[in-house]
């Protein structure tokens, strides 16, 4: 199985940068909500308002604390390293902290950090880099059961739900495992193939090598990447949903959003319309695909909104529709079993 395998040293804190924004803070919210028993705390520039809920700290406390790896947990569009951020990466790794990233640039190529880590004796964990000899896509059928979380848009609850998902299975003593494709499930996982750095041509076939044959019972929870109407990044969502084969999929969705984000000239696709594309796409390497439910992100929506909210969903499509941190995603669970046990 060709996953790459990525570990960094605990403790950890999160590098947040200077951005303002919930949306460029997937990495640094999900290793804390995920993995909060390694997280020292995070590291915050002037002018951040994004909070992952965890002790502000500077690199010298850091140090003291005996934080082992500094996670940047932030990112501009296109998986850029803004150049204010650079400086604080340098002390750490000067310090001897190893520093890790997801980016799409090499941390090697940042000025003065490969010199900085030599001094420190730190390492530069570079997560998004795909591993060698991947293969084309072929479309044979494969052995097992597999969910993929497709959405309206990014950063709206696909690595979330699959997790949530993966853990409530395993919660009840059924066979799944959780399948990483981007550098935050990676780094929460362990270990696997970060999608949307490969070449065009190899992403379905590094699905496939993703989610492998295994037991006729046994579910692989694949972890979505981008969104299949995303002027930008709907490549990858069409590579990984041919070549993971889902047998369902679940929307995920931001209610609160109107536009894609980040691109302001296009309107948010409707869950129907995202229903409908992923079906008609998925048919090429599985014709039974469908919908088992509806997750939605009401992180801010007002807690006594919520339960109307999930029922109006839920009633319109007539799927379950869940917040998978707020409420769980037992009801998905059980729609699977349902439809999927024979």
């Amino acid at each position: 199985m060709n996953r790459q395998l990525i570990q960094f040293d605990l403790p950890y804190v999160v590098f947040l940068g200077d951005i303002t924004d919930d949306a460029y803070a997937k990495t640094g919210l999900g290793l804390v909500q995920w993995r909060r028993d390694g997280c020292s705390g995070q590291v915050r520039l002037a002018g951040c308002s994004v909070d992952a809920g965890v002790p502000d700290l500077d690199v010298e406390q850091a140090v003291r604390l005996g934080v082992r790896s500094l996670i940047v947990g932030s990112a501009a569009v296109g998986g850029g390293m803004p150049a204010g951020w650079v400086a604080t990466l340098c002390d750490a790794a000067a310090a001897g902290v190893d520093i890790v990233a997801g980016l799409h640039v090499r941390l090697a190529s940042l000025p003065g950090l490969a010199d900085a880590a030599a001094r420190g004796g730190a390492r530069l964990i570079d997560v998004r880099v795909p591993p060698p000899g991947l293969p084309v896509g072929t479309g044979r059928k494969r052995m097992g059961r597999r969910l993929l979380t497709v959405g309206t848009d990014c950063a709206c609850g696909k690595k979330y739900t699959a997790l949530a998902l993966n853990q409530e299975m395993r919660r009840r003593g059924l066979p799944s495992d959780f399948r990483a494709t981007g550098q935050t499930g990676i780094m929460i996982a362990g270990r696997g193939i970060p999608l949307d750095a490969v070449v065009a041509d190899f992403i379905t076939g590094a699905a496939e090598l993703l989610s492998p044959d295994n037991d006729a019972d046994h579910w692989d929870m694949v972890e979505g990447q981008g969104a299949i109407f995303h002027p930008g990044y709907l490549q990858v969502t069409v590579g990984l949903l041919v070549g993971s084969q889902p047998d369902a999929f679940v929307v995920c969705h931001d209610p609160l959003r109107t536009h894609i984000a980040s691109w302001p000239d296009f309107l948010l696709p409707t869950i129907a319309q995202v229903i409908e594309r992923t079906v008609q796409v998925g048919r090429l390497t599985n014709p039974a695909i469908r919908c088992v439910g509806i997750a939605l992100n009401t992180s801010k929506v007002p807690a006594a909104e919520r339960p109307a909210l999930l029922a109006r969903y839920a009633g319109e499509f007539g799927l379950p529709c869940v917040d998978p941190i707020q409420n769980g995603v037992g009801p998905i669970v059980d729609r699977m079993l349902q439809e999927f046990t024979a």
